[in-house]
């Protein structure tokens, strides 16, 4: 009902804003007469936008001749002339067609998608002879799109790298006449990427007063979805529109803010009354998703966070049950419990698709579907693939059976250009032809010594592959399968690409080939004589699922980040462990206090998707990248009100507190004590450099990728990648560092 002037709807989990934002359009319309073509409603996704236009027609024109006539109500409610609900990059798009020729584009210009744009740049760094493995286009496309939002110009950055700032990563001189050469080019073919559509639009009504004059005119009334979301130029683009009329409208819930890591600026809604003279502030503490004791354990959490707006929700739906805390021996344990509540509650008349298990990284599904297959469960692993079935699991399990079956085609085509070596489709059907003449296998024909049917260079990349994989045919029945797998890693160079590239994408699959690496060693441990064909046997039956249907009843496994505006009845949260979750791997750019705020607004959100029943687990042991630690509670365990936890279950700092607080040495299990307050990923991931300072200079010793070395901490381990100084090492004990070869203290075994 509010009228003219700023709103700040402060609007908590499970409270209904889509419905106040389009009962609140619906009323302007119908009750005050707006003009619905003064009314711009902006938010992140098509699906989102789309939806909420049909909300509003139905509220407008009726849910009966919706019916009828949907379609065309909403083309006619939502056209270029009308009402605007729409993403951001779909209101800019609509605005620089028509006015693109002011930027000097013509107003037909070209979108670039992400594969045109992945051209564009490599061409750039082709053109300008830079190395194509430091800057490869992820990596580049990456730096840029932080740059662009942040508004930084190719010469603003240029000037800033000048005057000794604006650091971009390696050879950052480099990088700034990329992301110049990159935008001449999308410039001459009269393109933008979807990165400069926000760009465009905000330089368009800087440099164009009259054209910004036009749109404040039109858009009186604007209103802006998921605020709490909004990076810097979507802030700026719609500051500058609403500046006119000061009537502006967002809504969202600073406690959700959870994709800081993908350019979103918390600050941008805390600071909105700062930025808005005169707002006013409405709270939504309701909650008609959740009962009571779910709300105060999700309350507890994040009412620790400092830079916060100040609210409780609260429901009409009673306390319901109490939230279940449960402490596991480890991730089996884990998965084995899940397991069985939930057919438990499937016995008590809980549908599967009621369940869904939210986890903090994509690799703890694994355990997960293991047990789910052993057990018949039913599920489905959504916004990412299941495990087994992820593309890089899939590549080095094509390595592995090639190793052990030279003659299998199949898996060597899937790998013999990746990571990419340069031999293309036509040259991989080239080999198969020529094998197939001559009536041996592939990898036969390439160590055949006969002549290629390839170019130069392709065909010294066929040759250089097929004497690795022929090298491991011979020894791979002398070595332990975790053994062949490190070897493997660092042999065909795939970690090392997936590195360079340099993306969150690619840190998730490095993530999931080094879980790999656990159940490879939870194999050997289970069996101490594993055979390489019987881990292949195992894994291809673990991955044999095509017997659940997909559109069947099914448990869901998803991350949190992918779980944000889903509910369900039932909820489990694992891994509630320091360094896991709260996952404390920070990119240098973010300080930990701001990190750790939105890992407790994650798990406020995680919390906050259960309806009914919300299970809280932590393994008291837990295996990651092949390395078998004991935990420490998350401190989120620490800071629940005791009274929401189920009486029957465990008590947060009750159990281990010798071990998991103290650090006291044990041999329990073949784990290792947590050190220094738990897990850290920094350990995990590499960046390591703070605990070597104080071991002194050395001589960079001439370590190479494939050594087998051995640190006076760490223990021995298989060298991965060296390069510029730094080694990445897989340890035995210790799992997966990067260290400074001049001062790490690295001795090569044999």
């Amino acid at each position: 009902m509010h009228g003219e002037g700023p709103l700040l709807i402060l609007a908590g989990a499970g409270s209904g804003k889509t419905s106040v934002m389009t009962h609140r359009i619906a009323r302007l319309i119908l009750d005050e007469n707006i003009n619905p073509r003064n009314i711009l409603a902006v938010t992140f996704t098509n699906k989102a936008a789309g939806e909420m236009r049909e909300r509003v027609a139905k509220l407008i024109y009726g849910a009966d001749e919706m019916e009828y006539d949907g379609e065309a109500l909403l083309r006619q409610m939502s056209g270029y002339g009308g009402l605007w609900i729409l993403t951001f990059h779909s209101a800019c798009l609509r605005i620089l067609h028509g006015y693109a020729d002011r930027l000097g584009y013509t107003n037909n210009f070209t979108v670039y998608d992400p594969q045109d744009q992945k051209s564009a740049v490599k061409r750039c760094v082709d053109e300008l002879g830079f190395d194509p493995k430091t800057f490869s286009a992820n990596y580049a496309l990456a730096v840029i799109s932080g740059l662009k939002e942040e508004g930084k110009t190719p010469e603003r950055l240029m000037r800033e790298i000048d005057e000794g700032g604006a650091y971009v990563g390696p050879r950052r001189r480099d990088m700034a006449l990329i992301y110049k050469r990159y935008a001449e080019t999308l410039k001459r073919n009269n393109a933008m990427d979807f990165d400069d559509l926000l760009v465009n639009a905000v330089e368009l009504f800087k440099t164009n007063p009259d054209i910004l004059e036009y749109y404040q005119n039109r858009f009186r009334y604007i209103m802006v979805d998921e605020y709490q979301d909004t990076n810097h130029m979507q802030y700026l683009l719609v500051k500058m529109l609403a500046a006119r009329s000061g009537n502006i409208c967002v809504v969202g819930d600073d406690d959700q803010s959870i994709y800081g890591w993908r350019g979103a600026d918390i600050r941008n809604i805390l600071d909105f009354e700062n930025d808005f003279k005169n707002t006013r502030v409405v709270k939504l503490e309701q909650n008609y998703r959740s009962t009571g004791h779910i709300l105060d354990c999700a309350n507890s959490v994040i009412r620790e966070n400092k830079g916060r707006k100040r609210k409780a929700l609260w429901t009409d739906r009673g306390e319901g049950e109490k939230v279940v805390y449960k402490q596991v021996y480890d991730e089996k344990e884990e998965a084995r419990f899940v397991t069985g509540e939930i057919m438990k509650l499937a016995g008590e008349g809980k549908r599967l698709k009621d369940v869904a298990i939210l986890t903090r990284t994509n690799a703890q599904s694994r355990t997960f579907e293991e047990a789910f297959i052993s057990n018949g469960v039913a599920y489905r692993v959504l916004g990412q693939l299941r495990y087994y079935d992820r593309k890089e699991i899939k590549d080095m399990l094509s390595y592995m059976a090639l190793t052990a079956n030279p003659k299998d085609d199949v898996s060597l085509m899937r790998i013999i250009n990746v990571p990419r070596r340069g031999i293309g489709d036509k040259g991989v059907a080239a080999i198969a032809a020529a094998a197939a003449g001559q009536g041996v296998s592939m990898l036969e024909f390439l160590s055949s010594g006969k002549p290629l049917p390839l170019t130069g260079r392709a065909s010294q990349a066929a040759l250089e592959f097929a004497a690795i994989m022929t090298g491991f045919s011979d020894t791979y029945e002398r070595m332990k399968v975790s053994e062949l797998y490190d070897e493997l890693l660092a042999r065909t160079g795939y970690v090392k690409a997936l590195e360079s590239r340099n993306t969150v994408e690619d840190d998730a699959r490095i993530e999931n080939l080094l879980e790999f690496r656990s159940a490879i060693i939870g194999s050997e441990a289970e069996d101490p004589d594993l055979k390489l064909t019987d881990f292949l046997e195992k894994t291809a039956l673990m991955s044999d699922v095509d017997n659940l249907d997909r559109d069947a009843d099914a448990t869901q496994i998803m991350t949190m980040h992918s779980a944000k505006g889903l509910e369900y009845p039932v909820i489990f949260l694992p891994g509630m462990e320091e360094g896991l979750f709260p996952s404390l791997r920070f990119d240098g750019e973010k300080n930990m206090d701001d990190a750790l705020e939105e890992e407790r607004r994650l798990c406020y959100v995680g919390m906050t998707r259960a309806e009914e029943k919300l299970y809280l687990l932590r393994a008291k042991i837990r295996t990651r990248y092949g390395r078998r630690d004991y935990t420490v509670e998350s401190r989120f365990l620490t800071e629940l009100d005791q009274g929401v936890l189920d009486p029957k279950g465990d008590i947060p700092g009750k159990e281990l507190s010798g071990y998991l607080h103290k650090n006291i040495e044990s041999d329990w299990g073949g784990a290792q004590p947590a050190r220094g307050g738990g897990w850290r990923a920094a350990d995990a991931f590499g960046e390591v450099k703070s605990e070597i300072d104080s071991l002194g200079t050395k001589r960079e010793p001439d370590i190479q990728a494939g050594d087998r070395v051995r640190h006076a901490k760490f223990g021995a381990g298989l060298v991965i990648e060296s390069e510029n100084g730094f080694a990445t090492v897989m340890f035995d004990d210790a799992g997966r560092k990067k260290l400074a070869l001049g001062i790490a203290p690295l001795e090569r075994l044999g």
